[in-house]
């Protein structure tokens, strides 16, 4: 599918400035350095999480993402941690990877974009070997009516403009169907306007 000069040339630079503002930076270090062994990063993008990796506790890191236009950020991210990654451009709704293949799976800011996160999940749980678990910081779905009825009016203009984010899903619930159980779970608005910033975040393990 071809990609308009807004998705090639625009976006990149502006997903990459909206996903590094520090009050951003400082939720992906809240689970980041809790990734160990073997991880898969679904949903690399610009490789934004590659400062907070913890060296001494992941072995590889695999990235998944199908925007090829966010790589050549990703790489020049990857060279400056000296991590040793892995990059795919594929999405995850079928991840053609093994079974059980990874001890970490982590998603920042990802279920918002996927087309069908249901099924991205599903394909997540089945990677994940034994004992492993999901870390996952992502924004969604507020608690609050009056926010979600501004997340709903705006979700037709800004999925247009953001690369097809979604502003209100709802991540436990989709964490859940898709046979995670919550074994951490934290909430709270980040400073900015509420129905972009209701954000979720810890760990899942599968049931």
């Amino acid at each position: 599918m071809s990609t308009s000069w807004y998705d090639r040339h625009i976006l990149p630079h502006a997903l990459d400035f909206a996903c590094g503002l520090p009050m951003v930076s400082r939720q992906r270090q809240l689970v980041v350095p809790l990734a160990q062994g073997r991880v898969l990063e679904v949903g690399i993008g610009t490789g934004l999480n590659m400062p907070w990796y913890d060296k001494t506790r992941v072995s590889k890191i695999t990235g998944l993402d199908p925007a090829l236009e966010l790589h050549p950020l990703a790489r020049e991210r990857i060279a400056q941690a000296g991590l040793d990654v892995e990059l795919l451009g594929l999405s995850a709704e079928q991840i053609p990877l093994p079974d059980a293949s990874f001890d970490t799976v982590l998603i920042t800011y990802t279920l918002c974009t996927i087309p069908d996160p249901l099924a991205a999940l599903r394909e997540m749980r089945r990677v994940l070997a034994p004992g492993g678990r999901l870390l996952f910081c992502e924004h969604g779905r507020a608690p609050d009516a009056s926010v979600r009825r501004w997340q709903e009016r705006l979700q037709p203009l800004w999925g247009k403009v953001a690369g097809g984010c979604h502003l209100g899903r709802d991540i436990p619930a989709l964490l859940q169907e898709a046979g995670f159980g919550l074994a951490d779970l934290h909430t709270r608005y980040l400073p900015g306007p509420r129905p972009f910033t209701f954000h979720y975040w810890g760990q899942a393990l599968p049931v």
